[in-house]
């Protein structure tokens, strides 16, 4: 077979891997309503969010668009310009990735993953980030199904290149595991237990509006004032920074935009890796 023959069948492949992402990412969007939700009446949000912040996207109606917190889209001038490069897909059952990180990226998935840690081991977490390295203990304890999930996706790079793309002073929180809030892993997992209260250097799911609807996304405590979210609904804590508290807050000091729903960083903020250590 010739060269060229080769590569055309290499782009045609890659351009329809990139069409299902697109169509998915699509169709998930148009079902999803909020991640991380803090209860302010839809009404006023949508009038503010029009006038000042949202922006919807084209195959999506106002109604359907008009969401809280981590489902707005910050206007360009806040947003740096991200571009996440689009992974593998599996079809099917999800199988558990190799421990040693050999596993192809793949950012998209049929099915939730099974139980691939080991919930009497423990499990650390490091983040490789373009503003330094940040460093979880991952509680298999008290969350070990949500701990897996994470895990899990990390061994299969899900977040290698993703962003922190929301930083919200008013609640001190952090929030990545995208190149934006409309990402997922193409599945949710359940919540895993309920009276959280939020405090500095906790890793948190974000989720929806609705139970059971956390993905991939995450969000990191940086202060007091997430204190908040004690009262707004189950966001499952699944970790505790150890090292690299400094760089979580000198992330969120990056943070422009004003109003409830906080802003993008005032520049990129890329996780190049998260590497899984277990013990």
């Amino acid at each position: 077979m010739g060269t060229d023959k080769r590569e055309r069948q290499k782009s045609n492949r890659n351009m329809a891997r990139e069409g299902r992402h697109k169509a998915q990412r699509n169709a998930v969007i148009k079902k999803r309503v909020i991640r991380f939700g803090i209860g302010i009446p839809l009404a006023v949000l949508a009038l503010w969010l029009m006038s000042k912040y949202f922006i919807t996207d084209d195959s999506t109606s106002t109604t359907e668009s008009t969401v809280a917190s981590s489902e707005t889209t910050f206007a360009s001038s806040e947003t740096p310009s991200l571009a996440t490069v689009p992974g593998e897909q599996i079809e099917g059952d999800t199988k558990c990735p190799p421990k040693d990180n050999t596993a192809v990226r793949t950012t998209n998935f049929s099915k939730a993953p099974p139980m691939c840690i080991d919930a009497t081991k423990s499990y650390t977490a490091t983040f490789d980030t373009s503003e330094g390295a940040i460093e979880i203990a991952l509680d298999t304890i008290k969350t070990p199904k949500t701990v897996n999930n994470f895990v899990t996706l990390s061994r299969y790079k899900y977040y290698d290149g993703s962003f922190i793309f929301r930083t919200d002073p008013s609640i001190d929180i952090i929030q990545g595991g995208g190149e934006s809030n409309t990402d997922d892993p193409g599945y949710t997992i359940d919540d895993e237990g309920d009276g959280y209260k939020y405090t500095e250097g906790d890793i948190v799911m974000a989720r929806t509006s609705e139970p059971d609807s956390a993905g991939g996304q995450f969000f990191i405590v940086t202060g007091p004032n997430a204190s908040s979210l004690n009262s707004q609904g189950t966001y499952v804590v699944f970790g505790k920074i150890t090292k690299g508290l400094d760089v979580a807050k000198a992330i969120i000091d990056l943070s422009v935009g004003s109003g409830q729903l906080g802003g993008a960083p005032s520049r990129e903020v890329k996780i190049t890796t998260v590497a899984i250590t277990e013990k």
